[in-house]
This record gives C-alpha cells, structure tokens and sequence, in this order.
C-alpha cells in the first residue's frame, strides 16, 4: 500500500444517510440516487438496536400502538409470548429500534421508520427485512429476522422484528475500557477485518440480492448524490469561508481520477466498530444497520472503515475520539492487511476511497450543519461553528489524501 496513506487525523462518530443509495433496476432512481436535503440524521439519531435508553432520554417516545402490535405478535410470531414489554432503544429521524421482552424473558428487536411525512420509499422496512434475511445462512453474521409486517394500520408504518443480539456495542472510549481487555480489542480488530471480507465475498447473485440495485458505476453515482446534497445544504453566511470551493476542487479530482471498479460486491455503507456487537472476547456476534446497503465497490466500504478507525497520538477531533485509539486495537495499515490476507484484493488504489470517504462524511456532515444552522436562527446558535469547521477539516483531509496518490 501507499506510504503516509494513514497519516491523516481521526474521524469522531459521523452521520449517515437514512435510506438505502441505489434503485434496483426496477425502482425509481429519483428517491434513492438523490436524497433530499434534510434526510441525513446523526450517528448520535441513528438507531442501534443496542444502544442504551439513558443516552437518549428526553425524547418523547415516539408512537407506536402496543396493543395492535401486540396482537400482531402474537398472532404472527410463534416464538414469542404475550403480553409484550416495548422499550425504545434508539430514536431519531432514522429507523426506530424498540425492544420487545415477552412473558417469557425473549427479547426481540422491533425496527420501524421515524415519525413524520416520508418519500415513499425512504426507510423501506421490507428492503432491510430482504437483505438481513438473505445474510442469515451465510457467514455474516446478522440477527435472526423472524417477521415483516407491511399493513400499515397495524401502527402506522411497517416494521419488521428480529433477534436481539446480546453483547456490546462500543461508542466511546469509556464502554471500552470497562468491556473489553486489550486482548479483546485485538480480537475485535480482526473480526471487524474478517467479517468485512466476509460481506464482500458473498455471491450477490447466489444469496438472492442479485437484483437490489445497480452493478457498475458505483463511485459516479455516489459522487453525483452527494455533491448534490451538499449543494442543496449550504449556509448562508459561508460563502466566504473556501468551504465550498474545497469541496467542489475535491469533487472534481476525485471525478478525474475515479478507479475502475474493484469487483461487485454488497456494500454495507457505513461499516465501522458501533456497527457491530462483540461479544467479550470481541468476536463480532451480529452486523447491524442495513438500511442504506447497496451493490458497488467493496473497497468503498475499507476506505470509509479507514476514516473512521483513529489510531493512537492523533490529532483530537471536533466532535470527539474514536474508542479504536486506545491500546489493543490493530492499525489502519494491520486492518488492511488483514483484510487483503482474506480477500486477495488489490488495495493499491484504496487511497482514492479513502479521500472519497473523508469527501462523502463533509458532504453529509453539511446537511447536518445546515439543519442545526437554521433551527439556530430562532435559539441558541452555540455549536454551529463546529459543524462548519469539521467541515471544512474534513473536505481538507480529503484534499490531502488526494495529494498523496
């Protein structure tokens, strides 16, 4: 691989889109190619089955009509039995996940779309029901999907429900420290390696997802969506800060220089450490968050893992520090090559994804700042200017790691 490749500072906890990116060849392209504006939640908004009630308290509980759900449970789920408990695990403008306990100390997960309007196929339940199913038989390691429900008058929007995987999902440092050993943490280095290889090496075609979006022109597509959503999120008051300018320099390189592309593959689209459960010996146990998977270019998937893996004695982000900075966790260059081990794969060229993958993160960060800057207007604009210079930190990063190809 390249020399400096990863010498650039780390990325905190980011934002990710909240619905799938590519049309199969049977759908509209318009609602997925080209997300609108608004649609893009933080990862602090983004739903894990497994992140804990207390980091979100304060929100209403959005609605979700136990008793019909209930009924259709036990109507429709032999393996569990009422009456039902519902805890919201995680909310925000993303999919809603909801614990369910049964009578019987069972837990499942219930995954459903956020309130409000939504494009009718944004956060498709069925997509995501499809896709972790079809993961079930093969080596990547999903939960158990036990059931979809598309009658929407059971509670207003369809839902699916799920195994709830026990185990622990590392956000910070602190759940890190306390949850796993250094020797855990080079465990969970190598499974996030070997489980990524596993995703990649899946036969599309032969695992029944053959057909879930288009095959070829992977990053064209990418970089057409998200330079259009930065485009619709820009701040008024910014035109003077060379923000947008270094964004649309980086747009342009990295439409110059795009690589063939790396094989097919099913992309995860946003694979990185609080994706997954680990189980305390850091062995992942379960992938999560399907919703914006796609067909593409596996290496995408590596250079995005690159961003968001933080090494030891890098510069502190804006937004905060990657738990993969403390001892025990591999390198960016050891994941790699881990990674190249299993998969035989070509990385000579994973510098470009990871300057599209820094590019990708600013595009969306600046829906975000967008979003707070104009709630701003009528509160307390205190942490937007945060928002812009990640930003434009990010967009500079991207720079950099163009230079270095």
């Amino acid at each position: 691989m390249q020399a400096g490749l990863f010498e650039a500072t780390s990325v905190p906890e980011m934002v990710a889109p909240s619905r799938h990116d590519e049309p199969s060849h049977h759908q509209e392209p318009s609602h997925h190619d080209e997300p609108s504006h608004h649609d893009e939640p933080s990862h602090h908004d983004e739903p894990s089955q497994h992140e804990g009630p207390g980091q979100h308290e304060g929100h209403a509980k959005p609605p979700l009509d136990e008793r019909r759900v209930s009924d259709w449970l036990a109507a429709n789920l032999p393996a569990a039995t009422p009456p039902f408990r519902f805890t919201l695990v995680a909310g925000g403008h993303s999919n809603l996940t909801y614990r369910v306990d049964d009578a019987n100390g069972r837990s499942f997960a219930l995954r459903r779309p956020p309130r409000g309007s939504l494009l009718p196929t944004a956060h498709d339940m069925a997509r995501e029901h499809r896709v972790v199913s079809a993961l079930w038989p093969t080596a990547v390691p999903v939960p158990q999907v036990f059931a979809l429900c598309e009658d929407t008058e059971v509670s207003g929007a369809s839902f699916y429900v799920m195994d709830f995987v026990d185990g622990l999902v590392v956000r910070d440092e602190e759940t890190c420290r306390s949850g796993l050993s250094e020797a855990a943490r080079r465990q969970a280095s190598w499974s996030i390696a070997d489980t990524l290889a596993a995703i990649h090496a899946l036969d599309v075609d032969e695992v029944g997802l053959g057909d879930l979006a288009r095959r070829d022109g992977y990053i064209e597509r990418q970089l057409r969506r998200w330079m259009d959503q930065f485009t619709h999120s820009r701040v008024a008051g910014d035109e003077g800060s060379g923000t947008t300018a270094l964004v649309e320099a980086v747009h342009a390189k990295l439409a110059a220089r795009v690589p063939p592309q790396a094989g097919l593959a099913l992309v995860h689209g946003d694979y990185r450490l609080d994706n997954t459960v680990l189980g305390e010996d850091g062995s992942v146990l379960a992938v999560l968050d399907w919703e914006i998977c796609t067909l593409g270019d596996p290496l995408a998937d590596l250079g995005l893992l690159m961003v968001y893996w933080a090494e030891a004695g890098e510069e502190a982000s804006l937004l905060g520090v990657s738990p993969t900075a403390l001892p025990g966790f591999a390198t960016r260059a050891e994941l790699c090559a881990r990674y190249e081990a299993s998969t035989k794969r070509d990385l000579s060229l994973l510098g470009f994804y990871v300057a599209f993958g820094y590019w990708k993160l600013a595009c969306i960060l600046q829906g975000v700042y967008a979003r707070y800057a104009a709630g701003a207007q009528a509160g307390d604009p205190s942490g937007v200017e945060g928002f812009a210079r990640q930003v434009a930190r990010l967009a500079e990063m991207a720079m950099t790691a163009l230079d270095e190809l």
